[in-house]
């Protein structure tokens, strides 16, 4: 028989695993590298459930813990290795156009990575400035700055794209 924080875990996890994998994959532009960011997330979440499920904002809480973990992955060396040739499949399509979803990854992946994580926090996990602070442990000018010039510069690698498709 399970025990009570158990049961909570599974019901916290089961509910929040898509957005888990969305936000990991817009992190990383990689399936099989967002599953493992996810898995090793909710693996470390396990082992602190009991004090994470305190938290005031648990979402908050694993979202920080996911781009940690994303953090730390970037920095070791064998983050940039691949070793497949043929890209992985997407873990969910957007809801737009094939086209205008790919230029929205590959917008996303040329940015920094503290704007990606903003960006993605704020616009697909639908976090607050002041949630995305707390979660990426900085001010909330820093993470207001930090949407505004990825937004622009978002805004200019798209428009840039569009430029390119309406030549061909």
């Amino acid at each position: 028989m399970r025990v009570a924080w158990e049961q909570d875990y599974i019901d916290y996890v089961t509910a929040r695993l898509p957005l888990l994998k969305r936000a990991a994959y817009l992190l990383c532009g990689d399936s099989d590298r967002a599953d493992d960011l996810v898995q090793s997330t909710i693996t470390r979440l396990f082992v602190h459930w009991v004090r994470a499920s305190q938290a005031d904002n648990i979402d908050g809480y694993v979202h920080r813990m996911l781009v940690r973990r994303y953090l730390d992955e970037q920095r070791l060396r064998w983050s940039r290795v691949r070793l497949t040739p043929v890209p992985p499949e997407r873990v969910e399509p957007f809801p737009s156009s094939v086209e205008d979803a790919d230029a929205v990854q590959l917008a996303l992946r040329a940015l920094p990575r503290g704007q990606r994580a903003v960006l993605v926090l704020r616009f697909l996990c639908d976090l607050s400035v002041e949630e995305t602070a707390a979660t990426l442990r900085c001010s909330q000018g820093n993470v207001k700055a930090q949407t505004s010039r990825g937004l622009h510069a978002l805004r200019e690698l798209l428009s840039d794209t569009d430029t390119e498709r309406t030549r061909s």
